[in-house]
């Protein structure tokens, strides 16, 4: 199984006919995701770079193809009110790929979110989420969904894994996420659902509601969660972990050499105040029974040693 998206999802991009928005759709068609069209105003009735109809709004969208999640490359001063729009259209996954919307918009844009419990926005400024697809040979796969910028190829389907084992993996860091995906492929560990929920300060989904849906979701057997300093999320996830989930926790945590009150990356990876930093949020997830790895090259090693299987590289000398 897998958790938000799966190969029957059907996906819209908002932003279609923009360079980012063309480039990733087409990337996104060509995985295997089922993008069914896309909006940008003053071009509805028209056909993107790749054949996809175009819609003025994202309720003639929805209503003209059904669709139930949206990819969102709207330029940072629109993207906030393009988020609103897509879940008064009724969308119920919305990806917000989308860097640097103001922090005052996004305040704003959880506010009236409230108004709509079925919607669940991803982002902004984050990778997006793929629940990983079969691959039928190389650089084709089916039965999967990719909504965003991540690297199709190397997320591994558990039907193709040499591992019965699955696992779900959750990151504040796209570049992370793509690197923990990358060490459990080369495992023979297949991936669920992969979710890049973003460094902004002020968020959709967060640490919390993705474990909890990997703790219910029957073929995922671990769950990997790679956070970063700034906020309490990753301490947050610990608890909830340690109360409710009996599935083992893998997790790193970045910025362990930062220096107090400097934003590293992300808006939200900033130490603000003891509680903040890496070694005070590795030492909270311990005491809750999360196996921490202490540096981003032992992710993939430590999944396999929770999971108890190889831990080698597959086809490694």
């Amino acid at each position: 199984m897998s958790i938000l998206i799966d190969g029957s999802t059907r996906v819209i991009c908002q932003g279609i006919t923009g360079a980012a928005g063309a480039f990733h759709t087409k990337g996104c068609l060509e995985y295997g995701t089922k993008l069914v069209g896309g909006t940008t105003p003053g071009k509805g009735g028209q056909r993107d770079s790749n054949g996809l109809p175009v819609f003025e709004t994202v309720h003639e969208a929805v209503k003209a193809t059904g669709a139930e999640a949206s990819m969102i490359f709207v330029p940072p001063p629109y993207a906030g009110d393009a988020i609103i729009e897509a879940a008064d259209a009724g969308i119920s996954t919305i990806c917000a790929i989308t860097e640097g919307i103001p922090v005052q918009d996004m305040i704003r844009v959880k506010a009236i979110l409230a108004r709509y419990p079925r919607t669940i926005l991803i982002g902004p400024n984050c990778p997006g989420v793929i629940t990983p697809g079969r691959r039928v040979r190389d650089g084709v796969f089916e039965g999967g969904c990719k909504i965003g910028i991540m690297p199709g190829y190397i997320h591994l389907h558990r039907v193709d894994a040499p591992s019965t084992n699955a696992v779900g993996i959750v990151s504040r860091s796209g570049t992370l996420t793509y690197e923990a995906v990358w060490q459990c492929s080369a495992r023979g560990i297949g991936q669920s659902t992969c979710v890049g929920i973003g460094g902004d300060p002020v968020k959709g989904l967060d640490f919390i509601g993705v474990v909890e849906m990997f703790a219910a979701d029957p073929e995922t057997s671990a769950i990997v969660m790679i956070g970063e300093i700034g906020g309490t999320a990753e301490v947050d996830a610990g608890r909830w972990i340690r109360a409710h989930s009996r599935k083992p926790v893998i997790a790193f945590i970045a910025g362990r050499t930062a220096p107090p009150g400097r934003r590293m990356g992300h808006a939200g990876a900033i130490i603000a105040g003891k509680d903040d930093t890496a070694q005070s949020k590795i030492e909270a997830l311990e005491a809750c029974g999360v196996l921490v790895a202490r540096s981003p090259a032992d992710i993939g090693a430590l999944t396999a040693k929770a999971l108890g299987v190889d831990a080698a590289v597959v086809g490694a000398a």
